[in-house]
């Protein structure tokens, strides 16, 4: 019997794309293990050191209130997250003071000055049109007349209770796509044994 060119290349393809598949899937299921360690890794450490998170988000939300109005994206930033969390500054409304447009010192000649931005602004349903200019002057006001017009509480506080409040659904989150990886894994090493089980029986 003569050879048969096409029978072999068609057999050699077969073992090639074997071989592709088994090196690939090694690598895949040692990929998802490494992300699903780190993953867990990171859990683990913010639940030790939320302490220590805590502060870098507060470090972290005082330089950004420094840097106001000097870069526009983190002005964005900053007033995205005042008006989601509804909140003023890491820990107060007095946290504007390091700001220089905005602190209450008697050397500031700034329109802002002892006021927030609009984003500390409690909001009206009734409005349509943003009020730029209604954080203006707001700190001087009293605590108890504070509390109508702008948001008193710090964004960490408020940052710490959305967390509190929606525990279960981050939670499970987090076990969900913790379970999709560890299926993932075992998908990968069940077809890294079948192709091995193919390679042996030739």
């Amino acid at each position: 019997n003569s050879p048969n060119p096409k029978g072999d290349s068609k057999f050699l393809g077969i073992a090639f794309l074997g071989i592709g598949l088994w090196a690939w899937n090694e690598k895949f299921s040692v990929f998802l293990g490494i992300i699903f360690f780190l993953e867990l890794t990171a859990g683990v450490l913010a639940f030790v050191f939320k302490d220590w998170i805590k502060d870098q988000l507060y470090f972290f939300i005082n330089n950004n209130i420094r840097a106001y109005r000097d870069d526009i994206d983190l002005q964005n930033l900053i007033d995205f997250t005042q008006e989601y969390w509804q909140c003023c500054g890491a820990f107060g409304a007095d946290d504007w003071n390091l700001n220089i447009y905005f602190n209450c010192t008697d050397s500031n000649a700034s329109r802002e000055r002892c006021g927030v931005p609009f984003s500390c602004c409690t909001k009206d349903p009734a409005e349509d049109v943003i009020n730029t200019q209604c954080g203006y002057d707001a700190r001087q006001k009293p605590e108890v007349d504070q509390q109508i017009v702008i948001y008193t509480k710090g964004c960490v506080p408020q940052f710490e209770k959305w967390l509190q409040d929606n525990l279960t659904i981050v939670a499970g989150i987090f076990i969900g796509i913790a379970l999709l990886q560890i299926f993932g894994i075992c998908l990968a090493q069940n077809l890294v044994s079948d192709i091995e089980a193919v390679r042996a029986s030739w």
